[in-house]
């Protein structure tokens, strides 16, 4: 997988502030951090702070240590700490994940470098502008849809019928596949007709089309078909390998290519 590093149209052009770790440290951790100040003239640079680790498990956590005790003005998302909101996705040591599931342990060394989610936008700090990811994940319209909008019946669904939104159902919009995917930095910002909707939006897209309550199925395939939405994804595998629930973005947008193949054609006007 293709090492991560840098947020869009950004270069660190030099190293910020160092803090050393306290007197009497049980267990010393090197976090280099990058920090953007929208109001700073000298932007974007990577801070240096010595912590002592001890009672630390999580990177969130060390991040929540360096910014209650040594610089408050540190930005980031965060918010369950469970892995279930997905707030807190940003890059650690090359690769994107969230800092609330990934162990001080799991990181090679005693140095953890840390940057905001690749090719975004960057707000302040760790925080990142996700609009656009946001808007492409409405495109897909991601709510049911009938055929009859009056419809009073229930729509029943077989255990076996469930089981098929297994493993799409579970994705919790963190941003990490996109923001992981060369496909999508350089397709995936257009705002417009030719664009790469990403990973995480066509996951979502699949988790529709497999609905067996859903009704819409041709009408989302339209919305999909042309030269960019889908088939710029050229199975590169950064999402799947990043993707801090173990789900397969590719392999959902395998599987709606092959419905684009297989539906009939459509009569031309």
């Amino acid at each position: 997988m293709a090492q991560l590093t840098l947020p869009k149209n950004s270069v660190v052009r030099k190293s910020g502030k160092t803090y050393a770790a306290p007197e009497g440290a049980e267990k010393t951790v090197t976090f280099k951090i990058y920090r953007f100040d929208p109001a700073s003239p000298e932007n974007p640079r990577l801070d240096t702070f010595e912590i002592d680790a001890s009672g630390v498990s999580m990177v969130l956590d060390g991040l929540i240590k360096i910014k209650n005790e040594v610089d408050a003005t540190l930005s980031f998302r965060r918010s369950c700490r469970e892995g279930v909101c997905g707030s807190c996705a940003m890059n650690i040591n090359g690769a994107n994940t969230l800092a609330c599931t990934k162990g001080m342990d799991e990181c090679a060394g005693d140095e953890i470098v840390v940057y905001p989610l690749p090719h975004q936008p960057v707000v302040r700090d760790l925080v990142t502008d996700l609009s656009n990811f946001f808007r492409q994940h409405a495109y897909i319209d991601p709510f049911l849809q009938a055929d009859d909008s009056n419809k009073k019946e229930e729509f029943l669904q077989s255990p076996d019928e469930r089981k098929n939104l297994d493993g799409l159902y579970e994705c919790i919009l963190c941003a990490c596949c996109s923001t992981s995917c060369p496909s999508y930095w350089w397709n995936g910002d257009k705002n417009g007709e030719e664009e790469y909707l990403g990973p995480a939006a066509l996951l979502q897209a699949y988790r529709w089309l497999s609905d067996s309550r859903d009704e819409k199925a041709d009408e989302r395939l339209d919305k999909l078909e042309d030269e960019f939405k889908l088939y710029r994804c050229h199975t590169i595998m950064n999402c799947t390998q990043v993707c801090p629930k173990g789900l397969n973005p590719a392999k959902a947008i395998a599987e709606i290519k092959k419905l684009m193949v297989n539906r009939p054609a459509k009569a031309k006007a």
